[in-house]
């Protein structure tokens, strides 16, 4: 089945996840038949280094295979890109005897939460002291493993410098070590299962704690690894609303060939309106997955080549903020476009939506990040954040 491209191996597992969406929705979690698929399709070790019997597939590739599945179901593309993402950057900073421990078999997976001003990890011998408490952790039901970001400091409660600067870890522990509370009752991807989890006075030993994004600590050279996290999140995260926009436009196509709309004395695919929006919507949506494929594909041959700058980075940031942004315009347009249809449980629409305004809340998707490409274009010395 490897044999295959990942979004090929991805596609295939699409009628299980078009038969199981409305089940992992009620759930609040991947059904133990999609976790297997995932498993069986071996698209849990898409980023690993191959030298950990991992893919190192192309950053290409993996926003092609995150697409493919929230075609059919997003919260199953939301958790193999946050498990993906977060195993390869994890391990490409660890020790490789360690890695390889904690990335072992087709299973594999790392779940972790967003950073936050509720955690300390106290540097003592060995290792270090881990207490705090972090949500938003995607796919934590279906891992072995949880990381947990938290900044250093020294046992007499001074921040600890490494490299020049405060020191920022990612600490890895056994799932079964934290406390989790089961708290995911939200509007959209219910299926991520994003719990929130806490540790107290946890040790962690020094190789469980990378510094993922910290280019000192790489011990794997491959092209992924010099991207930061945040930039392959943002991409893969583009990748799934690019998904969720691509099916409920297909949706809003069928809906339209076939409809009769009570308020317009044409049918809907004789009604001018509404096939210029159809077009004015595929426009949209084929332009902004072109301009991420491509960003995507020029930083990525660009690190591969040893001169990723900053002018690349900034590229691929402006590409996957604004698509995850026109994915969202694109799929509310359709939304709405279907009228009453939409709104139905059961229906193309109505969960689909949902799970589209929850992907447009994420810190990725942010406007911010456009001002900050704005910023750089026009010269600015502020040093640009999140790339």
């Amino acid at each position: 089945m490897t044999n295959n491209s990942p979004a090929e191996r991805a596609r295939a597992i699409g009628p299980l996840l078009e038969q199981e969406g409305p089940e992992i929705d009620r759930r609040r979690e991947l059904t133990p038949a999609v976790v297997d698929a995932l498993v069986e399709h071996d698209l849990l070790r898409l980023l690993l280094p191959k030298g950990l019997s991992g893919q190192e597939i192309t950053l290409l590739e993996f926003c092609k295979t995150t697409e493919a599945l929230a075609i059919n179901d997003a919260s199953t593309g939301w958790f193999v890109n946050q498990s993906n993402i977060s195993a390869a950057s994890a391990a490409a900073s660890m020790p490789p005897e360690a890695a390889a421990a904690v990335f072992q078999g087709p299973r594999t997976g790392l779940a972790w939460g967003a950073k936050n001003n509720q955690s300390k990890a106290i540097r003592v011998e060995g290792g270090y002291r881990l207490t705090g408490k972090w949500d938003f952790a995607s796919g934590s039901r279906h891992v072995s493993w949880l990381g947990a970001h938290s900044f250093v400091c020294n046992p007499d409660g001074t921040a600890h410098i490494r490299y020049e600067q405060p020191d920022d870890r990612s600490f890895i522990f056994p799932r079964n070590q934290a406390e989790i509370t089961d708290d995911w009752h939200v509007l959209g991807l219910r299926g991520t299962g994003s719990d929130t989890y806490a540790v107290n006075d946890l040790f962690i030993p020094d190789t469980h704690a990378p510094a993922r994004d910290a280019a000192v600590e790489k011990r794997w050279p491959g092209p992924l690894y010099m991207l930061s996290s945040t930039m392959l999140y943002a991409t893969g995260f583009c990748g799934v609303t690019m998904g969720l926009a691509r099916r409920l436009l297909d949706s809003y196509i069928d809906l339209a060939k076939g409809r009769h709309s009570r308020a317009s004395t044409n049918a809907m695919a004789q009604n001018h309106a509404v096939q210029r929006e159809i077009g004015l919507l595929e426009a949209k949506l084929s332009a902004a997955r072109a301009f991420l494929h491509e960003a995507a594909t020029n930083a990525y041959e660009a690190a591969a080549a040893g001169r990723l700058d900053l002018d690349l980075r900034i590229r691929l940031r402006l590409a996957a903020t604004y698509g995850m942004n026109e994915a969202t315009e694109v799929s509310l347009a359709c939304y709405r476009g279907a009228g009453t249809a939409a709104i139905f449980e059961g229906g193309p629409f109505e969960r689909r939506t949902r799970d589209a305004l929850s992907a447009s809340q994420h810190l990725q998707a942010m406007m911010a990040h456009i001002e900050t490409v704005g910023r750089y274009l026009m010269g600015s010395e502020e040093k640009p954040r999140f790339l």
